[in-house]
């Protein structure tokens, strides 16, 4: 004898049914996205590294959130997205903002005292440390005492005479 079920529970059963396979049909497209908008986004991601905030001049693209960061990480996708390679989209970078969105400046004239500055202020520094020891070290010597100034010490040892 076979049971019937109430047609509400039919119902909910078969919608419980269409929800499930409508999921696991929409599982694929929703899931990991295309592989070359993986291979964009890397893409992204590496060029951002490399290129200074304007806003925060201490954090890369990648790593701030300022909304001057959030858009030219924008523009950089919709440039490789067109069809540019990361030496032309870093190279529009540098002609809108100049050579300081560069994480690593190129080595040439006008960036030739970034460059040498570490190098200059290490240098300096210690030869003025090197110099200062050296002449503490000449002020420290003990001036010769004179025959009344040693006869005078030696009787204070001694206990002959007293400090004034």
């Amino acid at each position: 004898m076979a049971r019937r079920l109430h047609p509400d529970a039919a119902r909910a059963g078969r919608l419980l049914a269409a929800c499930v396979l409508a999921c696991l049909l929409a599982a694929p497209a929703a899931g990991v996205p295309a592989q070359p908008e993986a291979q964009l986004e890397a893409r992204v991601a590496a060029l951002s590294a490399e290129l200074r905030c304007l806003v925060c001049q201490n954090q890369t693209l990648a790593d701030s959130q300022a909304e001057l960061a959030v858009d030219l990480r924008r523009q950089i996708r919709e440039q490789m997205r067109a069809g540019r390679s990361e030496d032309q989209v870093a190279d529009f970078m540098v002609q809108r903002y100049g050579d300081f969105i560069l994480y690593r400046p190129p080595f040439k004239a006008n960036t030739l005292l970034l460059w040498l500055a570490p190098a200059l202020l290490l240098s300096g520094g210690a030869l003025a440390l090197f110099l200062r020891l050296r002449n503490q070290g000449l002020g420290k010597r003990s001036p010769a005492l004179s025959p009344a100034e040693r006869t005078r010490a030696a009787s204070l040892l001694a206990g002959r005479e007293e400090l004034p």
